[in-house]
């Protein structure tokens, strides 16, 4: 199997150490690793595959004459903004973790099990969704595309670890560094800045990225999304409505057929999807699957997924091995 130079770019990071973790679970193919990042973790030494790498810093040089074939990148939108295109230019397929370029018309936003016929031969640059999207998208795939959804209300129980390091810090020693307010024992209706509609960039991302992955500009999509005292894995209740009835049974078989989805929804045990039960796993966790009784073809489910996994290193890793080809 022919073997790839890869640069993780924003190596030491939460989602960046766990890209490397999928790298080497996945048996990626790597010929030499460059783990980059910024001047203060230059120096330091991460572990992969049983070897010391040394981090190295960032800069304008990082992709010119490395023979880098791959870089996956997990530092930020204006990281991403700035180094990506030189990478590019230097003839690196590129996949992106940050919300910088994923609404740019010519850039594929891709979710594997959903649209992967999207990468071609020729795409340099894929952008990770959102990591509420994914799980959320993965869920309404099939009800998609069995049904006309006329209509979708997100709300989100995110937890803390998706904001990175210094929130968990906050969580644990009750602190409130990374928010306005401290996030132990409380909820937080507000994930990233406002906007000027009064929904915040979050809730935004959700909106617009589940259309483009979807391929449907015109669904009717609302969101609001919280922060809530729980240390990795989100949750989200999805509410559709659709134009048609349906059965349950039915609901729950396309559910359970599609590809990253684990149905667990036994109500009569009191089994349903959990963030403790989803941390460290792939899959997409769906349960209280139920009828709206508020509206003619209403339906409800609750949506859980590790946010650190397959809401951001998992879905990026597997993006690359479609990129590359393995």
């Amino acid at each position: 199997m022919k073997e790839f130079n890869v640069a993780v770019v924003g190596a030491t990071g939460l989602v960046g150490r766990k890209i490397l973790e999928i790298l080497d679970e996945r048996n990626f193919p790597i010929k030499n690793l460059r783990a980059l990042a910024s001047e203060k973790s230059a120096g330091n030494k991460i572990k992969f595959r049983g070897e010391d790498v040394t981090v190295e810093k960032l800069d304008e040089n990082s992709f010119s004459n490395k023979d880098i074939d791959l870089a996956l990148f997990s530092a930020g939108g204006a990281v991403s903004e700035k180094y990506i295109p030189i990478a590019i230019k230097n003839g690196v397929k590129c996949v992106d973790n940050s919300s910088f370029f994923r609404m740019h018309n010519d850039v594929i936003l891709v979710v594997p099990e959903i649209n992967k016929d999207k990468i071609t031969k020729d795409t340099m640059l894929i952008a990770n969704p959102n990591c509420s999207t994914i799980q959320s998208v993965l869920a309404l795939k099939p009800i998609f595309d069995n049904f006309n959804i006329k209509r979708i209300v997100y709300n989100t129980y995110q937890a803390v670890s998706g904001g990175g390091e210094r929130a968990l810090e906050d969580l644990y020693n009750k602190t409130n560094y990374k928010w306005k307010y401290k996030i132990f024992n409380n909820v937080l209706p507000q994930i990233d800045d406002f906007t000027e509609n009064g929904y915040t960039k979050e809730e935004m991302k959700m909106i617009n990225e589940t259309r483009k992955i979807l391929g449907d500009d015109s669904l009717k999509i609302t969101a609001t999304t919280a922060r809530v005292p729980v240390e990795n894995s989100h949750a989200i209740s999805i509410n559709i409505e659709l134009d048609k009835d349906f059965d349950l049974d039915y609901i729950k078989k396309i559910l359970e057929n599609q590809e990253g989805v684990k149905v667990v929804d036994d109500i009569e045990n009191e089994l349903y999807p959990l963030p403790t039960e989803a941390t460290g796993y792939d899959d997409v966790f769906v349960g209280r699957i139920r009828r709206d009784y508020s509206l003619e073809y209403g339906l409800n489910l609750w949506c859980v997924a590790d946010n650190i996994r397959k809401g951001a290193a998992t879905n990026a890793v597997e993006n690359a091995e479609l990129l590359m080809e393995v």
